[in-house]
């Protein structure tokens, strides 16, 4: 086994380190997010957490690791009676973002469930993890239908297997940890509030501090004992102060005039629910604890509310989380109570030990805001340029879909053939069984009863009887927008009502568990602003940078869009793609351009892309150039206010049937 990361080792990252140690103090806490870019030591810090986690005391031989002072009355291996256990290591377990359902909860022998009444169950992931870590690295390409199941198991402490009329229960407490890079997608509303606290990482850009991260990794790659042997002291020292904080807990005060602020803070920045009040309280009882103090100062509750507010005040995914510390300043001023210590003692945590403090603000608390439009993005060369506009405000759009049947992953826009939804029919099991169809398992059964010897009531089942449901719903697409910048787009109030409508199009990418990708055309060529990504905060950044002007290259957007799909496919086959071309219609430039542009639509046509059509076109005269250009794709040209829900109805439909009219035409 190889030796890990010494946790005292990692250079910087207070504010990761701290939320971590609060967690190990207070399980109750609720686990921590870490956001941030690559490298920079989330899961190193993650994985040399569990080291200085207290062992836990087991029953022994229990899969579940019942305690033995407290043993689960419904423990698949109970009953068990109160008594002396073993003590083991707390672990940490991780879960990969492709496992599946069984090896998360367990898997159930439905063979034996069904012909012996026997329920033969081998635990899963979550029963590892019960008493200890669940650590999820990229927690935010989660699958839809894993993230479910820990939600439940989060709310309830336990995890629960339901298979035709077969269950089985098992005790599931974990501390839930996660790391994710934030450019490749926001995690669901459910699941981010269930973090108790989230903290946002980056590298250090100060020359010293990187050059001994490197000292420090390159000592641990060539000789991991070694290093971990000499930050042993610090380890143990950690260690046991760890257990001190946990038996000082229970005697932790946490005042009036401490929870008036927690309650204040919480309203001031509008939180959902009361969940921040609690992880708040918590929190700040942690790190009076940590701190060694039995009362919770204002401090305390200032540390706090950066740990656990900023995830929890996002309205829509293009928010950045943050808070505005002068605001929390003030409240806690405000609302500052008669357990306040004017004079807190300054001997805390920080101690000079090399262990983050809880008077150290979060490097990343304080996240800036999406920029104006026009900050980051400069105007490209060429004739007639404009800087970047502002977005109008999004607004719910119609659904549109890839029409036919898909076997993408989860998601919740267009149909096809999933593990989850509505049964349309049974096959034979190909691998494991996951989900049985049992009429059609009876009925495969039944016809070789007498000649297996069956004598009693029971249904004599083989392997060959068992029937796999399949079921039918949503998958998530590649939404691949092709944007015209060109100068016929860019007066101010036209081009921000059309990122306003390609603004409302990711949100609604966001909610459908889309993959987006952007292509922007003007000016002499087309290009690629945004390879497909899952993060649509990262194209709503773009988007608002674009700057517009010069002249309308429809042909070059259109062939982009024709080669990112090819690139698309070939990484992800069964993702199928939904092409918005936002335009209003015209090509110019070079030699033909409306030839050229008819032809690079009747390609996208040929290979059956699903298309849409945003006519931008505005003013008494129309050219109704778009309309055409929707013809050439077989596509549905609509314009910026029919693309509004509350518009029109039958959109969906609509495209469907021009799809399918294409199709026969070919």
């Amino acid at each position: 086994m190889s030796t890990p990361f010494p946790f005292t080792a990692v250079v910087g990252q207070e504010d990761l380190r701290l939320a971590l140690l609060l967690n190990a103090v207070s399980p109750a806490v609720g686990g921590v997010l870490v956001r941030g870019e690559k490298g920079t030591a989330k899961s190193t810090a993650v994985r040399a957490l569990s080291a200085l986690l207290p062992a836990v005391d087991v029953v022994p031989g229990c899969r579940f690791s019942c305690a033995p002072a407290a043993p689960d009355p419904d423990c698949p291996d109970g009953p068990h009676e109160p008594g002396a256990g073993t003590r083991r290591p707390a672990r940490m377990v991780e879960l990969p973002v492709g496992a599946s359902e069984d090896r998360l909860v367990g898997a159930l022998d439905i063979e034996r469930a069904l012909a012996e009444g026997v329920k033969a169950f081998e635990p899963g992931l979550l029963a590892e993890a019960h008493r200890g870590i669940l650590y999820v690295d990229e927690v935010n390409l989660l699958h839809d239908h894993l993230v479910d199941l820990l939600l439940d198991a989060a709310a309830m402490g336990a995890s629960y297997v339901e298979r035709e009329g077969v269950s089985v229960r098992h005790a599931a407490r974990f501390l839930l940890v996660g790391t994710m890079n934030p450019e490749e997608g926001e995690l669901r509303p459910q699941l981010l509030d269930r973090f108790g606290l989230t903290v946002e990482v980056s590298a250090s850009r100060e020359p010293d501090q990187r050059v001994e991260v490197v000292r420090r990794r390159l000592a641990h790659d060539d000789d991991p004992e070694a290093f971990a042997a000499r930050w042993a002291e610090e380890e143990a020292a950690v260690r046991t102060r760890i257990v001190a904080a946990r038996e000082l807990l229970p005697s932790v005060r946490l005042g009036d005039g401490a929870l008036r602020q927690i309650a204040a803070t919480c309203a001031a920045f509008e939180v959902d629910g009361m969940r921040a009040d609690i992880v708040m309280a918590r929190t700040a009882t942690a790190l009076a604890a940590w701190a060694g103090r039995t009362d919770v100062l204002a401090e305390d509750v200032r540390q706090a509310a950066l740990l656990a507010l900023p995830h929890r005040r996002r309205r829509n995914p293009f928010d950045a989380p943050g808070l505005d510390e002068d605001k929390l300043d003030e409240t806690l001023e405000e609302f500052g109570g008669p357990d306040d210590d004017p004079d807190p003692d300054p001997g805390g945590p920080g101690g000079g030990d090399g262990q983050p403090s809880p008077d150290d603000a979060p490097q990343g608390g304080d996240t800036a805001a999406r920029p104006e439009a026009g900050e980051s993005g400069q105007p490209a060369s060429g004739a007639g340029e404009q800087q970047a506009v502002r977005a109008s405000q999004p607004f719910r759009t119609k659904v549109l879909t890839v029409p036919g049947l898909g076997d993408g992953a989860a998601g919740r826009r267009s149909r096809a053939r999933t593990e989850h939804g509505r049964t349309t029919g049974a096959r034979r099991p190909r691998g494991a069984l996951t989900k049985l169809h049992l009429a059609a398992t009876v009925q495969a059964a039944a016809p070789h009863q007498r000649a297996r010897g069956r004598s009693g009531r029971g249904l004599v089942v083989r392997r060959d009887d068992l029937r796999q449901a399949t079921r039918e719903g949503r998958e998530g697409n590649l939404v691949l927008f092709v944007v015209d910048a060109s100068g016929s787009m860019a007066a101010r109030r036209r081009m921000a009502a059309v990122k306003g409508a390609v603004l409302s199009l990711l949100l609604d990418a966001y909610q459908r568990r889309d993959k987006v990708g952007l292509v922007t055309f003007r000016g002499s060529a087309a290009d690629v602003a945004l390879p497909p990504t899952s993060s649509v905060d990262a194209a709503a950044a773009r988007l608002e940078s674009l700057p517009t002007g010069g002249r309308t290259p429809l042909a070059a957007g259109l062939l982009k869009a024709h080669d990112v799909l090819r690139v698309e496919r070939l990484r992800d086959p069964a993702r199928r793609a939904l092409v918005v071309v936002v335009t209003d219609g015209r090509a110019t430039g070079g030699a033909e351009p409306v030839v050229l542009a008819g032809r690079a639509a009747g390609l996208l046509a040929a290979e059956g892309v699903a298309s849409v059509v945003v006519d931008c076109e505005s003013g008494p005269v129309r050219l109704g150039l778009a309309g055409r250009l929707a013809e050439e794709l077989g596509a549905t040209a609509v314009t910026l206010d029919e693309l509004r829900a509350d518009s029109i109805t039958g959109l969906v439909r609509n495209v469907q049937g021009t799809q399918r009219t294409v199709r026969r035409a070919a």
